[in-house]
């Protein structure tokens, strides 16, 4: 298969004019592949020669202007065209295979009741395989989709559908669309539907999750009509489209998809099981996040995927500061969250060899499978952390001033850097264009250490900085009351570089923190008092954000070899259990239990640093005894289980099927403790089939999948190894769940001489079966806790350039954080 280039893509939009699609789909020919049919109505604009792209099972006919193609000249997945200038007509019929990957049309049957549900996902190349079509952003069109479905079906798509005489479901035609958000999602769906704003609303969900969805229904829409509302005030484009479905679809590989008028999610946000408020808050972000696409992404689309940050950064900032502002009645505090969990996912990607600018050079993007790479924390939370920035300096008024004049300019159209730059920049008197070399075209973070130097009751505050880039920053002066408590003094804005020192009245403070509010994208570091200060004072700290901004410091540390990993957990220690604020108990335990006690720690380290997760987890079990913080409790409940040594206590409570004093074990926390069992040996797999025979939903078959890899006998890890990959049987989610449980690090021994066999395989899988599970292979089935030299040196000798780049990049990742782990060890 051949993947776009930018030159092809570019010659082909100067040479086509694309107007409209007719997609005829029949869903009822089996359960493996389903019929398509494409009608492309087009001008070229010059007489050339071009291509249309498909990946069929089978090519029936292909008739350009009613005269038939070649079908034999389908070379890979393009098909050869000759145009003379003018108006054409291209029809193309094929059948399509369905996908268990998660790409394409993706098909599952529910093991709950049998009932079986399909769903598009058609990013980047993926529309090629449910119909023919000029596959690029830049070449928009209106589309119509006709779907012939099983009885008892509905069918969603970007336009309102309705069901014909004929059986046939037809959507609306949708105002201009790249073909990648083009979407169709059919099967017994369980709706709640209302009207907002004069346009229908729906939320869906499998029949089996409908219980769940109606529990939830009523937060789901108030958020979604928040956010709309919210959206209006900000932006002078109204909503574009015709109606606003979102489709909660099973095995989702990313969080959700920006399809316009049909946004599909991962159906684990339809919660069967008890979850805390900030993974409810998480949920309200994407809900948020993907409405945002409506207008940035959908109504003005990148021209070509090396601006895909436009779209992914834009919508993770909306997301975050839209939930801030319409639903705080819910979500105190979103930008806390976005501190402790998705800035660090930002700042560990930008120190890997891996690291690119926010806006990459156009060739570093040279064609598809490069800008899949580029879906990371880079384009997401450090562009989201460079729009943060970019309004504090340029003020929020004149931000959406320029975003409405790009929204105005090229609606229904597509832009590139220069374009958002530009228009931002007609809105201010500020060097937007200067902001966005140093900001966007850059690689790496920036580090701000403070210095004090005076006496007496004048000081002067210097800012260091280890890095190229402007700052507008706030420094946070803090002083110690006399019962110990850390007070703000007062909060100085400072622009970094600076012309010269702020000169401070009073006695030095206790502490001083940089970035204090996280306004700008930057590590820190502390002085030695300062340090002190934070170590002995952090739960003293008042502010949340504040707290976030020191976590994230000392989790740099730690992962720079600056902070002994056991000195980290001490700080846990010491600090968490007063913690008040969810998001960074769970973030910071998060970091302590999945990276510290299976990482960063020695073998020999390991059995102390999870006594001491279970010690902050003990203590938060004590504190919400009254049951007045039940997220913090099940939080607790969690760290307890998955540190677990002896498998006693939580055997115990699986056999009551409750924890004492509550809550009572809902299916996660009975797979998870399963799982736990598994990994100390401590159940087999009759126990595994009877929980499995309570659960037998599709998140039970991933928990019986993940707890059969878990267990420590060598018949265990041969048959999960030939299931990851010997055979292609397992789906995307079955995929990953089995991964996640071979690998353990109480099971090294066992599974050592898996590790030189898992790059050959991981290679062959990749070229099998595409870049999804190229990547969940590199993310979830590495051998993470092989930390040697010999794990390095091996992984390394296996990166070459004939790998799938989706697998090399997640390897080259991998090998990285090996890296960091080994010097860990040695702090």
């Amino acid at each position: 298969m051949s993947v776009l280039t930018r030159d092809e893509a570019q010659t082909r939009a100067q040479l086509l004019d694309v107007q409209h699609y007719s997609v005829d789909l029949d869903l009822t020919t089996g359960d493996e592949t389903f019929e398509s049919t494409s009608l492309i109505r087009f001008t070229a604009r010059t007489a050339g020669d071009t291509f249309v792209e498909l990946k069929p099972e089978t090519l029936h006919s292909a008739l350009l202007d009613d005269e038939p193609l070649d079908v034999t000249t389908l070379d890979g997945n393009r098909l050869p065209l000759r145009l003379s200038e003018g108006e054409h007509v291209l029809r193309i019929s094929t059948t399509m295979r369905y996908s268990r990957t998660g790409e394409g049309m993706h098909r599952f049957a529910d093991p709950s009741d049998g009932a079986s549900y399909v769903y598009t996902q058609l990013f980047m190349e993926d529309v090629q395989r449910v119909f023919a079509a000029f596959d690029q952003p830049d070449l928009k069109a209106v589309f119509e989709t006709a779907v012939t479905a099983p009885e008892g079906w509905t069918v969603l798509a970007n336009g309102i559908t309705e069901q014909h005489s004929d059986g046939i479901w037809r959507s609306a035609a949708t105002p201009p669309l790249s073909t990648y958000f083009v979407c169709v999602a059919a099967g017994p769906w369980h709706s709640v539907r209302t009207e907002h704003a004069g346009l229908p609303f729906g939320i869906h969900c499998r029949r089996s999750l409908a219980p769940h969805l109606d529990a939830d229904a009523d937060e789901i829409l108030a958020v979604t009509k928040a956010c709309y509302d919210r959206f209006h005030e900000k932006f002078d484009e109204p909503y574009p489209f015709d109606s606003y479905d979102q489709a909660f679809v099973p095995e989702f590989n990313a969080g959700a998809m920006e399809n316009p008028g049909l946004v599909t999610f991962r159906d684990e946000f339809v919660f069967r099981s008890a979850v805390t408020v900030t993974e409810r808050q998480t949920r309200a972000m994407v809900i948020a996040h993907e409405m945002a696409h409506m207008w940035f992404g959908d109504l003005v689309t990148l021209r070509w995927w090396d601006d895909i940050w436009l779209n992914e950064s834009f919508a993770e900032y909306m997301g975050y500061q839209t939930v801030n502002e319409a639903c705080s009645d819910l979500f105190p505090d979103t930008w806390v969250d976005f501190g402790v969990t998705r800035k660090a996912w930002g700042y560990e990607a930008d120190q890997r060899p891996s690291t690119h600018p926010v806006a990459p050079d156009p060739e570093a993007v040279p064609d598809t499978a490069s800008a899949l790479l580029n879906f990371d924390g880079i384009s997401y939370a450090k562009g989201a952390s460079a729009l943060r920035q970019l309004v504090t300096w340029l003020g929020e008024k004149d931000f959406l001033a320029g975003i409405n004049i790009h929204f105005k300019r090229h609606k229904f159209g597509n832009a590139t850097l220069a374009d958002f730059i530009d228009n931002l920049a007609a809105a201010t008197d500020r060097d937007v264009h200067a902001w966005a070399d140093q900001w966007l075209r850059t690689t790496g973070v920036d580090t701000l250490t403070p210095a004090l130097t005076g006496e007496g009751l004048h000081w002067k505050l210097t800012v260091d900085r280890d890095g190229s880039r402007p700052h507008r920053v706030a420094a946070g002066l803090y002083d110690r009351d006399p019962s110990g408590e850390l007070v703000l003094r007062e909060r100085r804005e400072l622009d970094v570089p600076q012309t010269e020192p702020a000169e401070l009245t009073g006695p030095r403070p206790a502490l001083v923190v940089l970035n204090d509010q996280d306004l700008t994208y930057a590590k820190l570091r502390f002085d030695q008092p300062s340090l002190e200060a934070a170590l002995r004072g952090l739960s003293r700290i008042p502010d949340a954000l504040t707290r976030a901004v020191i976590w994230n410091a000392l989790r740099d540390m730690v992962r720079d070899g600056d902070l002994r990993p056991a000195d980290y957990l001490e700080v846990a220690l010491a600090h968490l259990t007063e913690e008040t604020e969810l998001a960074l108990v769970q973030g910071v335990l998060g970091f302590a239990r999945t990276q510290i006690a299976d990482r960063y720690v020695t073998e020999e380290e390991r059995p102390a640093a999870l006594s001491t997760i279970r010690q902050i987890a003990r203590a938060l079990l004590r504190r919400t005894e009254d049951g007045e913080a039940p997220g913090l409790r099940l939080t607790a409940v969690r760290a307890l289980i998955d540190s677990a040594t002896t498998p006693d206590q939580i055997a115990s409570w699986l056999d009551e099927g409750t924890v004492h004093g509550g809550p009572e074990l809902d299916p996660e926390l009975r797979w998870r403790i399963l799982a736990r069992l598994a990994v100390l040996g401590a159940t087999d797999e009759p126990t595994i089939a009877a929980e499995l025979e309570r659960d037998p939903s599709a998140t039970g078959q991933e928990g019986a999948a993940r707890c059969r890899a878990a267990l420590p006998t060598a018949e265990a890890k041969a048959a999960a190894w030939s299931a990851l990959f010997d055979t292609d049987d397992l789906s995307n989610y079955l995929f990953t769940a089995t991964a996640q449980g071979f690998w353990q690090p109480e099971q090294a021994e066992l599974v050592r001489d898996y590790v030189p066999r898992f790059y050959p395989a991981a290679i062959a899988l990749g070229a099998r079966r595409g870049a999804a599970m190229a990547e969940a292979a590199g993310r979830y089935a590495f051998p993470s806790y092989a930390i040697d030299r010999e794990s390095l040196a091996l992984g390394e000798r296996h990166l070459t350039d004939e790998m799938i780049p989706a697998l090399r990049r997640k390897l080259v990742d991998q090998l990285d954080d090996l890296t960091r782990a080994l010097t860990a060890h040695t702090a």
